[in-house]
C-alpha cells in the first residue's frame, strides 16, 4: 500500500468510526421524542434531511454536479434501480429503528448491529472477491458463534436485530457499488422517498393527528435537527465506505452496536443476561483478534496452506 492509499486508508477509517460513534448515541435523540409515531419521525426525518443536504449542497456549489448527476442516473437503468434500492434500504433500517428504540427495544438494536457486520463482511467476500486473512476468519467465526448464541437464546425469530441487519448490510453494499459523491448520493436517496414521506405528513395534518403542529418549540427543533442527526452520520459512513474495504467497515460497525448496548443496559435499565455477556465477551475477543490479524506475531503462527514438498506432494 502507497503512502497516499495509506493516508486515504485512514481518513476512511476516521470517518467510518466517527459515523458508527454518532449511531451508537442516536438513541439517545429519538428517546427525546419517543412520544410522536415512529413513521411520523421518519417522514420528518426524511424531508428534512433533504432540506440540509440541499442546503449544503448549495453552499459547497455543487448545484451542476448535482444536476449532471441526476441525468446520468435517469439515463443509466443500472445506477436509477441502484438509487431506489438505497433509497428503500436506508428508510426500512430507519423507521425500524426508530420504533425499535421508542419501545424500548435498544438491545434488540445492538444484536441487529452486531450481526450486520457479519453479513458486510459475507458480502464483501461473495459480491467484492474480498479475501480475509487466517486470523481474521477465524475473528469472523468467533463473532458469529457470539451472535449464535444470543440468536438461539432469543427465543423467538428476532426480527429487528435481522431487519437492521440485512437492511444496512445490503445498503452498505449499494454504496460501495454506486461509487457516487457522499453528498450527491445521500441527496438522491432522499429525493427518492421525500414525496412520499410529504404526501403521508400533508395526510397527518389534514386529519388533525399531525404530531408537529401542535408540538412545543423544543420538539419542533428535534424533528427538524432529525436531519441533521440523519445526514451527517451517513455522509461520514459514505465517506469512508468508498475509501476502505467493505470487510473493514464490517468490522468497524461493531462500535455502534457496543454504545448502544451499554445505553440499554446501563441507562436504560433494559435486561441483560449472561448470554449477553457471553456474546459482547466473544465479539470482543473477535475485534482484538482482527485488529492484530496482520501483526507479525500472528502472521508468523498462521497456517500456510502451501503443499509441501519433502512430503512428496
Amino acid at each position: 500500500m502507497g503512502q497516499e492509499d495509506m493516508k486515504e486508508y485512514k481518513i476512511g477509517v476516521l470517518f467510518t468510526v466517527m459515523a458508527y460513534i454518532a449511531w451508537g448515541i442516536l438513541p439517545l435523540y429519538w428517546k427525546l421524542i419517543d412520544t410522536i409515531p415512529a413513521m411520523e419521525i421518519l417522514a420528518h426525518r426524511i424531508v428534512w434531511s433533504l432540506v440540509f443536504v440541499l442546503g449544503i449542497i448549495l453552499i459547497s456549489r455543487k448545484g451542476k454536479q448535482l444536476a449532471t448527476t441526476l441525468k446520468e442516473i435517469v439515463k443509466s437503468k443500472t445506477k436509477l434501480i441502484g438509487i431506489i434500492a438505497s433509497s428503500i434500504l436506508i428508510t426500512i433500517n430507519w423507521v425500524t429503528f426508530i420504533w425499535a428504540v421508542n419501545s424500548n427495544h435498544i438491545i434488540d438494536t445492538s444484536l441487529g448491529y452486531y450481526i450486520n457486520p457479519l453479513v458486510s463482511v459475507l458480502l464483501g467476500i461473495i459480491v467484492l472477491k474480498e479475501r480475509l486473512l487466517f486470523w481474521q476468519g477465524i475473528s469472523f467465526v468467533l463473532a458469529g458463534i457470539g451472535v449464535l448464541i444470543l440468536t438461539i437464546q432469543y427465543g423467538s425469530f428476532p426480527w429487528v436485530a435481522f431487519t437492521l441487519a440485512l437492511s444496512f448490510g445490503f445498503y452498505g453494499l449499494t454504496k460501495k457499488l454506486a461509487k457516487l459523491d457522499s453528498l450527491i448520493g445521500l441527496a438522491m436517496e432522499t429525493m427518492v422517498v421525500t414525496p412520499i414521506a410529504l404526501i403521508y405528513l400533508a395526510f397527518l395534518y389534514k386529519g388533525g393527528v399531525d404530531s408537529f403542529t401542535g408540538a412545543t418549540f423544543d420538539v419542533k427543533l428535534l424533528l427538524m435537527g432529525a436531519g441533521i442527526a440523519t445526514a451527517l452520520p451517513l455522509l461520514w459512513f459514505a465517506a469512508g465506505a468508498n475509501r476502505i474495504p467493505l470487510s473493514v467497515v464490517g468490522i468497524l460497525q461493531y462500535i455502534a452496536p457496543t454504545i448502544s448496548l451499554l445505553l440499554g443496559v446501563f441507562l436504560y435499565h433494559e435486561h441483560f443476561t449472561k448470554v449477553h455477556f457471553i456474546t459482547f465477551l466473544c465479539i470482543w475477543t473477535s475485534l482484538l483478534i482482527y485488529s492484530f490479524s496482520k501483526s507479525k506475531f500472528l502472521t508468523s503462527i498462521q497456517p500456510k496452506f502451501t503443499k509441501d514438498k519433502s512430503l512428496g506432494a
